[in-house]
């Protein structure tokens, strides 16, 4: 057990990347990920030590989590960044009405587990508030820009920052 991998939000972004930006914010390709990729990634990332994805090699982690409701533990594959010791998740779900299942669950239970490859541990999760969300918010849309794009398909519902801070292992 350890740490996640950082993610520097502000890294260059080679052509590759750019290309994969700019196709996850299409219509298909965002239902195609949030609807398949969410249940394909979790055995795909655990089976291969996160080597393979259907988001190929974008930056993405495996949460752990508990369902609010079952008890019963889930996995869900999400675009992640760090900022300084803390990941930095954003509930998007591509820009749908209302948020994930996850971040209902992260705020009945905020303890959970976040993984790249073998390396990871325990994490709190917290929703960030006022200006450290509207910083957060900013490092998001330069690491994606499709999460500007997010919001303004999710309407009036303001799509919420989770940091998920290192537990003591």
């Amino acid at each position: 057990m350890g740490r996640v991998r950082p993610q520097d939000p502000h890294q260059h972004k080679n052509p590759w990347m750019r290309g994969l930006s700019w196709a996850a914010r299409q219509r298909p390709v965002t239902w195609y990920l949030v609807n398949v990729g969410g249940k394909v990634d979790p055995v795909l990332m655990r089976l291969t030590g996160g080597r393979v994805k259907t988001t190929l090699n974008a930056p993405t982690i495996l949460l752990v989590h508990t369902g609010r409701k079952s008890g019963e533990r889930r996995q869900t594959p999400l675009a992640y960044f760090t900022d300084g010791d803390d990941v930095i998740l954003i509930a998007s779900r591509g820009g749908h009405e209302k948020n994930p299942p996850w971040y209902h669950n992260l705020r009945a239970d905020p303890e959970v587990e976040l993984w790249t490859g073998n390396e990871g541990g325990r994490y709190r999760a917290r929703e960030a508030e006022g200006a450290e969300r509207e910083r957060l918010w900013q490092l998001a849309t330069d690491f994606y820009p499709g999460f500007d794009s997010y919001q303004r398909r999710a309407g009036s519902r303001r799509i919420p920052v989770i940091v998920c801070s290192p537990l003591e292992q």
